[in-house]
């Protein structure tokens, strides 16, 4: 049997939250199923790079997902051999949104601290 080689992790707040894994779940159950298939790709392939994942800078990187109709993107950080999934979010435009970038990097410090 395959081991995981990067155990997916999700970010947990102060307040004892799971962000990633609520907007996860608020998902249909089609874009849910496709998430986790690419989600465990990573686990058990990674390091992976393009089409599924690009790195973003200082220890971050995005998982690409294209939906039926749309695109996810879940962003994550690799600490200590483990996946931290930090923010995920429905892409509306070409670039990735500055305020997603931030967010999904105070996690990652946050995360790491």
């Amino acid at each position: 049997m395959l081991e995981k080689r990067a155990p997916a992790v999700f970010f947990v707040t102060e307040a004892g939250t799971e962000p990633v894994r609520e907007w996860f779940q608020s998902l249909d159950k089609p874009d849910r199923a496709r998430i986790g298939e690419d989600l465990k790709r990573l686990e058990f392939g990674w390091p992976l790079g393009m089409p599924l994942c690009r790195p973003l800078g200082q220890g971050l990187y995005e998982m690409r997902v294209n939906l039926k109709d749309r695109i996810a993107r879940v962003m994550f950080g690799i600490v200590d051999g483990e996946l931290i999934v930090l923010h995920g979010f429905i892409k509306k435009s070409q670039a990735t949104p500055g305020a997603d970038l931030a967010l999904a990097r105070k996690r990652l410090k946050a995360y790491m601290a």
